[in-house]
């Protein structure tokens, strides 16, 4: 995959896996405000590198206009910095959205490059 475009197949979408992101203990788990990441090593997709979901709960932003915005924003910031994910083997990545209020992109986009420099590190040792 080339270019800054994102693909339908690194959504992630599975039900079974995202039960298993949530409830295995064989990945990991990392804060870097507004988000939080949650990773595990996937067996489901070998030629793609990673596939994410974002999740931004109702009880955090109360209308869907503010969830859709911080939806697109840290998809945007996925989508910029994904190139710093150096895996060997596929990931499965959930961002969860913890502010309160709408942030700015910058924010977001620091946040979004700290957390995929940490996963990198992480699965690099």
């Amino acid at each position: 995959m080339t270019g800054l475009r994102l693909y339908k197949r690194e959504k992630l979408c599975s039900k079974i896996a995202i039960n298993a992101l949530f409830e295995g203990l064989d990945g990991g788990k990392a804060i870097a405000y507004p988000l939080r990441a949650v990773w595990r090593t996937a067996d489901t997709h070998p030629d793609i590198k990673a596939q994410f979901l974002i999740s931004v709960p109702k009880r955090r932003l109360r209308h869907a206009v503010d969830r859709v915005a911080v939806r697109r924003r840290v998809r945007e910031g996925y989508r910029l910095n994904r190139d710093l994910i150096k895996v060997e083997s596929p990931i499965d990545i959930a961002f969860i959205y913890l502010a309160d209020s709408v942030l700015p992109s910058s924010s977001i986009h620091k946040a979004m490059r700290r957390l995929l420099s940490e996963i990198s590190q992480t699965k690099e040792e």
